[in-house]
């Protein structure tokens, strides 16, 4: 019989201390919190747009797309394999031009920029045989690929 209140007051100091270290835990966590709840995690300057959408390419590929909008859509940015605003905002006009994009040329990237480019990638020479649903998956970006791979080589 001894055995067992042995074995029962260790499992009983066990326990008390695992909840005493719990509760110590806990409070330091509660004061964390309440110390990052009275801080801004992010300032507004930091919440802007995304700035760069390369979808995937490199920056040589994406200096390949920003030398043929440079010749052929008034792109007059720098050529630094950064597709940002005005990159974008080149590309629009080139799909607007000739592959449906009705939106405003204002250099986001968003679902109606990407319908425009899937159609221009469903071309046989970049492959793209997915629908035109205006997302930027795997097969979107590979056919982009193509795409810039060729201007690196024509550009």
């Amino acid at each position: 019989m001894r055995p067992n209140i042995l074995t029962r007051s260790a499992i009983s100091l066990t326990a008390v201390l695992g909840l005493a270290a719990g509760t110590v835990a806990a409070a330091g966590t509660s004061f964390a919190a309440s110390d990052t709840a009275t801080k801004p995690v992010v300032s507004a300057e930091a919440v802007t747009p995304l700035a760069v959408v390369n979808l995937g390419l490199n920056s040589t590929q994406a200096k390949g797309i920003q030398r043929w909008l440079a010749a052929r859509w008034q792109y007059t940015g720098s050529i630094d394999g950064l597709l940002g605003t005005n990159s974008w905002k080149a590309f629009q006009r080139h799909l607007q031009a000739s592959w449906g994009y009705t939106g405003a040329i204002d250099g986001i990237v968003g679902s109606g920029t990407i319908s425009a480019l899937q159609r221009k990638l469903s071309q046989p020479d970049y492959g793209y045989t997915g629908p035109i649903d205006g997302i930027a998956g795997s097969g979107t970006q590979a056919a982009f690929k193509k795409f810039a791979d060729w201007a690196v080589a024509t550009y």
